[in-house]
Order: C-alpha cells, then structure tokens, then sequence
C-alpha cells in the first residue's frame, strides 16, 4: 500500500457542526414555499449531496428549483456565524496534517462562498489548497468526479489520497474514485448508519486521523 501524501475532507459534518443550521433550513424552506413538512430524518439521508438534488423531488421547474434554492440560503446564512461551530479538535488535527506536510483539499456538496464562509468562520480558511464543489463538476457526490477533480488539480494519484467524511456519500465517492476513506463518528451519523459503505478507516475523534497518519 503506498505511503498517503493527501487529505481531502468533506466539510459540514466533518469539519463544521453546521447539522442542525442545514436541517433548520430545510424545515424553513418548505415552510415558506407553502409545501408540507418533512422530518429531520429525511433531510439527513441526503446530507452531503447538493440542494439541487435534495430540493428536485419537490420541482421540475427550474425557476421554481432556484426560488427554494434562494430561500434556503438566505435563512442559512442569515443564521451561520449564530450556528455553525468547529468540532472540537477538528481544526488542530488539519492544522497538524498541513503542519506535517500533506497535501490538503476540501470536497464538499456546499457552493464555494457557502464552503469558503464556513472555513473563515473557524479559522481554516488558509488551509485548504482547493475547494471542490457542485458548482465545479458535471456530477456530485456520491459520483466519483468532485475527488477525481480534486486529484487532477493537486496532481496526486488515488493510491496516496485519504478522503475524510461523515455520511454514506461521502464514503460511496471516495470508493468510487479509487481513494482510501477514513469515516469520522464526530458528525450526525453512527457506525450502523456507515458500515455498508466499508470504510477503509474508522475515526471516532480527529486524534484518530493523527495517529493514522503518524502524526505525534
């Protein structure tokens, strides 16, 4: 097995609690557009895939698409820097990998001024080399393309690349690319929600990946 020399991580549930801002502005958008609720437990099966993907079984129409798309954004935002919080020790163990000389990219379903608040909200802003989003690939996660594109970019091989992430897309994505897969137990999700997908690691706190990495 060759030597990892890059870490892609996933964003909200891995590096930022933000669950509970997405899930509460679901919950507003479809209150606001007149449509009948759903409950957390919906919204979370698709947590790490674009809101384009999450909002199409309501619309077909695009401008209609684009109206939920507008109106969840707004309350997200509105509501972020009040919300969103760093997992403790997640941006010491990224700090640590980048202070050890890895390679480091974020792969997230979030648009990239959503990406890029959330990374300046808790200080990590300056430690990611790129920023893969939905705006930047054809197919979002869980399709392979947004770490494929990473790869290509950096210039890195698959064989050397761990990706870092919360849910079942995430880890079905870095399978799919040919990558390792570390699935963290920080987020919303557990062991028995993550186990079909056979992550190559188990991480249960950021000093999990450090020791992974022989990072002392």
């Amino acid at each position: 097995m060759m030597a990892l020399t890059t870490v892609l991580f996933d964003l909200d549930g891995t590096l930022i609690d933000s669950v509970r801002l997405i899930l509460d502005s679901y919950h507003h958008t479809l209150a606001v557009h007149g449509l009948a609720p759903m409950d957390d437990a919906h919204w979370l099966a698709g947590l790490g895939t674009p809101l384009r993907v999450q909002f199409r079984p309501w619309s077909e129409d695009p401008e209609r698409l684009e109206a939920m798309i507008a109106t969840y954004r707004e309350y997200n935002l509105t509501h972020h820097d009040a919300m969103v919080t760093a997992y403790p020790g997640a941006v010491e163990m990224v700090r640590a990998i980048r202070a050890a000389g890895y390679r480091t990219g974020l792969v997230t379903s979030k648009n990239r001024p959503g990406a890029l608040r959330g990374l300046r909200l808790v200080g990590l802003e300056d430690t990611m080399e790129l920023i893969i989003g939905p705006d930047e690939v054809k197919h979002p996660k869980p399709h392979p393309e947004p770490i494929l594109t990473a790869l290509e970019v950096l210039g890195e091989p698959a064989a050397c690349t761990l990706y870092v992430g919360d849910s079942v897309h995430d880890m079905e994505s870095g399978r799919a690319a040919g990558v390792r897969t570390a699935a963290v137990l920080w987020g919303p999700f557990g062991r028995e929600d993550l186990a079909a997908t056979e992550p190559d690691h188990w991480l249960e706190r950021p000093g999990d990946l450090l020791e992974l990495l022989g990072i002392g």
